[in-house]
């Protein structure tokens, strides 16, 4: 079989309709079963939010916000629909510290989907060298190996010399891991002298995952493939034979929106990754993951049909201090809802002389109205507390990178 199952290639429309069927219940769910959306959503009718549009409207819980209600209310801060015994398995811990549960659910994080597309099937053996403590890495790829009928060697970190051991051994037909990790287990095996004829796959995940290393890996006879995951929310995008973006998972709503806002960008536009996942134990709403990377036009070669992104295209929190003050994304974007005839901007920062400057630079879609400069600069004066110069631009000066705060100071 060529797909994981046949909601990958369904008709776009059929699964856009799937999709927004579902979040009248996850949000009465999560009204219902965590303290923290009973308050967040409290004026929401959950019935009404059918729609991309409806969706949108509703705010985007960014990691800083939950770092700070699981601080003030431990251990999950109000996010969490299940609580400790037979409905959560594990709990993991991620920098900061926050904590993520794993429910009993089979391949809780979905994870297995990116496996498959990666060659992974049942009756393989799986060298996990993804870490299993604190961080729930390990479980994630170990869960959803299980899930494909997979046995799993857990491999974990370190111990470079025993990894080659266990792999000549054991001969795993794949790796999972971080790329940098396996190319340092096999440069222990050429060091060593010992052969991995079996390992013909590799699904990777956690860090870059360059062209350069994957044709290295492929020289190999390694043929790898990247997921993008994360703690908060399990499987997000993964990979395809294609090799043209990553594919979304399916059982997700993923939006990508300007930073600092919840606002939609048009399709091809950079943004922040924001995604609703459809988990009754922690029933996120519209979760800012802080990335940044764009929608490809189109389906994949490989005939999988749901949005493809771009794949990672660095993060969304641009957050800077100037004067001693700090700078948000949210206050630039506060400054453009004043003013909706500006279509882009980017705020600036740099320091000739030795001075913090900052400099707005806005395109506009028409002409620019007169005493326009003037009143953005009275605008962000307001919203920031700092002075700021002000430029009308081409829209073809301000490159489509999702930067909405530009820091160019130079210190040396």
């Amino acid at each position: 079989m060529e797909y994981y199952d046949a909601l990958e290639t369904r008709d776009p429309a059929e699964r856009e309709a799937a999709l927004m069927a579902r979040p009248p219940a996850q949000l009465a769910h999560a009204r219902a079963a965590a303290p923290f959306f009973a308050t967040a959503l409290a004026g929401v009718d959950p019935a009404s939010v059918t729609s991309r549009e409806a969706l949108a409207r509703l705010p985007v819980v960014r990691k800083s916000e939950l770092l700070e209600h699981q601080k003030a209310a431990r251990p999950f801060g109000g996010f969490a629909a299940a609580g400790w015994g037979a409905g959560m398995r594990r709990v993991f811990a991620s920098p900061g510290p926050i904590y993520e549960p794993e429910g009993a659910r089979p391949d809780y994080w979905r994870l297995a989907r990116a496996l498959y597309a990666a060659g992974f099937r049942a009756g393989h053996l799986v060298h996990n060298c993804f870490a299993y403590h604190f961080t729930p890495a390990g479980s994630m790829l170990e869960t959803a190996a299980h899930a494909l009928g997979c046995t799993v060697f857990p491999g974990g970190v370190g111990q470079t010399e025993q990894q080659v051991q266990a792999m000549a051994d054991l001969r795993p037909d794949g790796y999972v891991g971080t790329p940098s990790f396996l190319r340092i287990i096999l440069d222990k095996a050429d060091e060593l002298g010992v052969k991995l004829p079996g390992l013909t796959r590799a699904l990777v995940s956690g860090e870059a995952f360059p062209p350069s290393l994957r044709d290295a890996l492929a020289a190999r006879g390694i043929h790898g493939y990247q997921a993008y995951a994360t703690a908060d929310l399990g499987l997000i995008a993964y990979e395809t034979p294609a090799r043209e973006g990553l594919v979304a998972d399916e059982d997700i709503v993923v939006e990508i929106v300007r930073p600092g806002t919840g606002d939609l960008v048009p399709e091809g536009e950079v943004g922040e990754v924001v995604v609703t996942p459809f988990n009754p134990d922690y029933p996120l709403i519209r979760f800012g993951t802080g990335d940044l990377s764009a929608v490809l036009p189109g389906v994949s070669p490989c005939g999988r049909t749901n949005l493809r992104l771009r794949g990672w295209l660095g993060r969304a929190d641009q957050t800077t201090k100037v004067r001693g003050m700090f700078v948000h994304p949210a206050q630039v974007a506060e400054v453009l809802r004043r003013h909706p005839e500006v279509a882009r901007a980017r705020l600036v920062v740099d320091n000739p002389g030795g001075q913090d400057r900052m400099t707005l630079q806005c395109a506009v879609a028409d002409a620019a109205p007169e005493g326009l400069e003037q009143a953005l600069a009275a605008a962000v004066r307001d919203v920031t507390k700092l002075r700021a110069e002000v430029r009308i631009v081409p829209a073809t000066d301000l490159p489509n990178d999702g930067k909405v705060i530009e820091d160019a100071r130079r210190y040396d």
